[in-house]
């Protein structure tokens, strides 16, 4: 078993977005709780325990391995630090059963850790072989394998085209449904040898044919879309006045999700056609997108040097301005 080791990504963007001050009309509530809900290797907590200063901070993750670390990086952190091997879409029944209503702040990294992707037995990566698995947490659901063997080749098709947004899905699932590949190996060449030359020409050296599909395969596997959208309907529910939700995506499916639900959100709530109320009783939007990050925050060119990881990540940030 390797090290668990992972460079989490837009960090100073992180520590802005949930420390600024805020211009809320009203005094700040405050229950002095972060709530990670990706703790992973424990980089963005450790981060954020230095300028948010908590009392409690609340560390969930599926992954066993990142609680293990998360553990051991935080054992000498200066406030209390409750750890909780759990998705993020269990976030209400774990925090009624600690007994913490409201936070302060929530983050949420939806990325694949570097150890998920650098761990050939994890199964989550074309560059090292290893068997089908994928499960971010491996004792729960079933692995890569035991899908792919029950899937069909408009099942697999609709898979790779939703989730992936692979032009050549029905190519790439007849061939995968055909030849039932074993390992992560076998999938990414059996992948290559289906997907059609303009494709491979059209992604050129620096992309493998396999990433688009290894993406929705994982997707999949771990229903990260249902878990997304369970996030995006409970955590905004949980801030406190004044406080903020910041999400880390890393490509266009995941990040246009939170986009269309912060922009919901923010909404003002519709009003009876042609019942005249004054503009101070109108109701108001709880929430709204944090001003200095209406269209996301990138990398910075020198992070995306230090940490290629980052080149694809957006932040986008929610905060709550109404009880």
């Amino acid at each position: 078993m390797s090290t668990f080791s992972h460079s989490p990504v837009l960090v100073d963007a992180v520590c802005e977005a949930l420390s600024d001050p805020l211009d809320v009309d009203r005094p700040r509530a405050s229950s002095g709780i972060l709530l990670d809900l990706t703790c992973g290797g424990a980089g963005h907590t450790r981060a954020l325990l230095r300028v948010l200063q908590p009392k409690t901070v609340v560390a969930f993750d599926r992954d066993a391995r990142a609680l293990t670390a998360a553990r051991e990086r935080l054992k000498d952190a200066p406030c209390e630090v409750i750890f909780v091997h759990a998705p993020f879409s269990e976030m209400h029944r774990e925090l009624d059963a600690i007994g913490i209503s409201h936070v302060d702040a929530i983050l949420a990294d939806l990325g694949v850790s570097s150890h998920q992707i650098d761990t050939g037995e994890r199964g989550f990566s074309f560059r090292s072989n290893g068997p089908l698995d994928m499960r971010m947490d491996p004792s729960r659901g079933q692995p890569l394998a035991a899908r792919l063997a029950e899937l069909s080749t408009e099942q697999l098709t609709r898979i790779l085209r939703d989730f992936g947004e692979e032009p050549d899905a029905r190519r790439i699932a007849s061939a995968i449904v055909a030849q039932r590949p074993t390992d992560t190996s076998e999938l990414a060449s059996v992948v290559t040898e289906a997907m059609s030359a303009r494709q491979r020409r059209h992604l050129g050296a620096r992309i493998h044919p396999a990433t688009k599909t290894f993406q929705a395969l994982r997707i999949m596997v771990n229903s990260e879309f249902d878990e997304l959208d369970t996030m995006l309907r409970d955590a905004p529910e949980r801030l406190q006045l004044g406080g903020r939700l910041a999400i880390i995506s890393f490509h266009s499916l995941e990040d246009r999700r939170v986009k269309r639900a912060f922009r919901s959100l923010c909404e003002n709530p519709a009003l009876p056609h042609g019942v005249p109320i004054p503009d101070h009783e109108r109701p108001k939007a709880p929430f709204r997108i944090a001003k200095t990050f209406r269209k996301g925050r990138m990398a910075t060119d020198e992070e995306r040097a230090s940490n290629p990881r980052s080149r694809s990540a957006k932040l986008r940030v929610l905060e709550r301005v109404e009880a």
